[in-house]
């Protein structure tokens, strides 16, 4: 199985614990990748409110990568998905995507719109299966209670990203479910982690961010995943003054979801990057894993 592998901006660069676990298991999943090294940021959004031909022209870009290799896209980040998603809906239009194609043209690049797109989460369930993945599981999570986070990107619009398959939104519960972990259900798990108006508006998106974790937590949760590394930011990276704001205690330790597929599959804390994420699982994970000197 192979695919044009884009890690996105964030796992380059503020979350390098991501990338560094998406490498540990890429290898027992079974996965090979060429990653498309010089593909630009998908805007993440907020360059399409500013400038939507210029993240179509971008986002093209990689398209135009990818199908030179032959190869579908492999993503690692909700965000990315969502925004490169809304970009190939548009990029349908065979006038539209002639026109940027004039932009590409400098580069030798022309999209002509074959390239699928595929986030780590959807291969996990629809491209190897659940029952593989179970079969990989050595070190099975038994007795954690798990809080899925989708985020907003990954799930909306239903139309777009989940065409098809009806049930995209259950997929981490799921993948959850076959590590041997328990889910845990809250109405916060496919709403905005706050991350886009962080710049614009940063109490308010503290308050969001505080609030999901807070359910989460209330609900029972021991820790949460996301498949989203702009989540992870705020939801690890911004958790302490997410408490301070919404007056209470959080210290819920927020993982990748490669994190949490390589604790399952035996991987070591070092090989995941554990260490990295701010809210540290230790106590969590050493509660719950034998073995798990995090």
């Amino acid at each position: 199985m192979r695919f044009a592998y884009y890690p996105g901006c964030v796992a380059k660069g503020g979350a390098p614990e991501l990338y560094k676990s998406v490498n540990a298991c890429l290898g027992p999943l079974g996965i090979e990748v060429e990653e498309l090294h010089g593909a630009a940021c998908t805007g993440a959004g907020v360059l399409t409110e500013r400038n939507p031909e210029l993240a179509d022209t971008l986002n093209a870009r990689t398209f135009a990568m990818a199908e030179r290799l032959g190869l579908p896209i492999l993503t690692i980040c909700s965000t990315c998905t969502g925004t490169m998603y809304a970009s190939h809906e548009r990029l349908k239009d065979d006038a539209y995507r002639a026109r940027i194609n004039e932009h590409l043209a400098d580069e030798g690049l022309e999209y002509r719109g074959t390239t699928e797109i595929y986030h780590l989460m959807w291969i996990l369930v629809e491209k190897i299966g659940l029952d593989k993945v179970r079969s990989l599981v050595k070190r099975p999570l038994n007795g954690l209670r798990i809080a899925p986070f989708y985020g907003c990107y990954i799930v909306r619009p239903s139309r777009l990203v989940d065409p098809d398959h009806q049930k995209r939104d259950t997929y981490l519960e799921q993948i959850i479910a076959h590590l041997g972990a328990d889910a845990v259900d809250y109405s916060g798990k496919t709403k905005c982690c706050g991350f886009p108006i962080t710049t614009m508006n940063r109490t308010n998106a503290l308050k969001m961010t505080g609030r999901n974790i807070a359910e989460a937590k209330d609900q029972g949760a021991d820790l949460m995943v996301t498949p989203c590394p702009l989540c992870h930011l705020n939801l690890d990276g911004q958790q302490i003054d997410a408490a301070r704001v919404i007056g209470r205690s959080l210290d819920v330790p927020i993982l990748h979801l490669p994190q949490l597929l390589g604790l399952a599959f035996g991987l070591s804390p070092e090989e995941l990057g554990l260490r990295h994420n701010i809210v540290t699982p230790r106590t969590v994970l050493q509660k719950f894993l034998s073995g798990a000197a995090v």
